[in-house]
């Protein structure tokens, strides 16, 4: 019995493209041509387009298919990476669903995980957003959370509006003041989330936490308010304690 390139995809379930990737890339055997120059396919080739296409349905890549070689009658090493690979597929869209939801539940923003989204809902300038997007990728789980709590549960303060009004071009005397007056804030919010001020501890990549922190910052803000923050720094520098050192 033969069959065409056609009569042999159908039997497979397959596409013609499909058989004719499967010859291109190794996995099926080119089959003898007749007079007029069409293919002409016997049990053999259908045997083995069979097990490949069983192969890909199952979840394997042509590339690993290729590697099994003949040991695709029963590839056991194979079939429990799949799974285990699958098992991890799995986990990973069951999270997606439950981020997905919350999403959709509360309307908070797709850029943030799931522990910053719902912090961020009261009001951010887009510097401040923008930072906390660079934050999540940085910050390890411990911080990350402490910095959704601080977030989520500390009030706006009257000086956070004129620091994201500020102009680039702010004289020193307004630049002092602001800082004089921002950093008690800052100080208390230490005190109350220590985890905030030190955000290297459990950082993912805690070498490079500082390096981005740092870029972000200079990109994102302007040069009057980097200068704040410097005062800032040096403000609560001047009275250290535990979380601040």
């Amino acid at each position: 019995m033969a069959w065409s390139t056609r009569e042999i995809a159908e039997l497979a379930g397959t596409s013609l493209r499909a058989v004719r990737h499967y010859h291109e890339v190794g996995l099926l055997p080119e089959p003898e041509r007749l007079a007029n120059g069409y293919k002409q396919y016997g049990v053999t080739h259908l045997v083995r387009l069979l097990r490949i296409k069983r192969l890909v349905d199952l979840g394997f890549s042509l590339s690993r298919i290729a590697a099994l070689g003949d040991d695709d009658d029963h590839p056991e090493k194979a079939l429990r990476t799949l799974d285990a690979e699958l098992a991890a597929t799995i986990e990973r869209l069951q999270r997606v669903r439950v981020e997905l939801g919350l999403i959709l539940k509360q309307g908070t923003p797709t850029d943030l995980p799931p522990e910053l989204a719902p912090a961020t809902a009261a009001v951010m300038s887009d510097a401040d957003r923008s930072l906390t997007v660079v934050m999540s990728r940085v910050l390890g789980p411990q911080r990350l959370q402490a910095y959704a709590d601080m977030l989520r549960d500390t009030p706006t303060d009257p000086t956070d509006r004129e620091f994201d009004d500020l102009p680039a071009d702010a004289d020193e005397p307004t630049r002092r003041d602001l800082a004089e007056r921002i950093a008690p804030h800052i100080r208390t919010i230490y005190t109350k989330y220590p985890g905030v001020a030190a955000p290297h501890i459990d950082a993912r990549r805690g070498e490079l936490i500082t390096k981005t922190a740092g870029a972000a910052i200079r990109e994102l803000y302007n040069p009057a308010q980097i200068d704040v923050m410097q005062r800032i720094h040096a403000l609560l520098a001047d009275t250290p304690h535990d979380s601040q050192r």
